[in-house]
């Protein structure tokens, strides 16, 4: 059995599920679509925690994110199809989408890069930052933009990038130095109250 018989089987195996569950298929829209939004709302929320532990981490995902995707465009110089719903027949299409490379996936590759990197600093909660991507990737197939080794790839590139910058982070002096530099301005625009002195 060849590769691409595989890749196409897995993926038929998953985006048939849009017929047979159908009233899934809204939660699976969700997740393919819009958690994108909530990936950015918890960026913003880490950052303005005022952590400077949190900001690191952020900046550290920001970068592995922008290095993943980088990776993930050279990639598609090398190997490159189009997305299932334009390329095989009866497909489960349930969002709308451009017919271009879907190799790697950008999506995983994002969310990966990400979560991967919020998993190696913070420790806890490991369980989330690996289900929400794995989610997001497996929603990329079930909703038919995606093959099964897009996903796949855009997960391999998105931890070895989150891998690579933490391994970096520590020697990239020039981060520290924004923080203290952006933290300060802070700390001068918006004050933090001493609740000590309200007692």
């Amino acid at each position: 059995m060849s590769f691409s018989k595989i890749n196409i089987d897995v993926f038929r195996s998953i985006n048939d599920l849009g017929s047979q569950f159908s009233a899934l298929n809204p939660v699976v829209i969700f997740v393919a679509e819009y958690m994108f939004y909530f990936l950015c709302l918890t960026i913003v929320l880490f950052w303005f925690s005022r952590s400077t532990k949190n900001r690191k981490m952020v900046v550290q995902s920001l970068i592995a994110c922008t290095l993943a995707g980088i990776m993930g465009k050279a990639a598609g110089q090398f190997y490159s199809h189009h997305q299932p719903f334009a390329a095989l027949p009866h497909v489960n299409k349930l969002v709308e989408h451009t017919v271009d490379n879907s190799f790697p996936s950008d999506h995983t590759i994002l969310f990966f890069s990400i979560f991967i990197s919020f998993w190696i600093v913070r420790k806890k909660g490991w369980w989330l930052w690996l289900v929400i991507p794995f989610c997001v990737g497996v929603s990329r197939i079930w909703v038919g933009v995606h093959y099964p080794v897009d996903v796949a790839a855009g997960t391999l590139l998105g931890i070895i990038s989150a891998l690579l910058v933490h391994r970096v982070m520590p020697r990239l002096y020039i981060i520290d130095r924004f923080l203290v530099f952006y933290e300060d301005i802070e700390k001068r625009v918006l004050p933090i109250k001493d609740k000590s002195k309200s007692l």
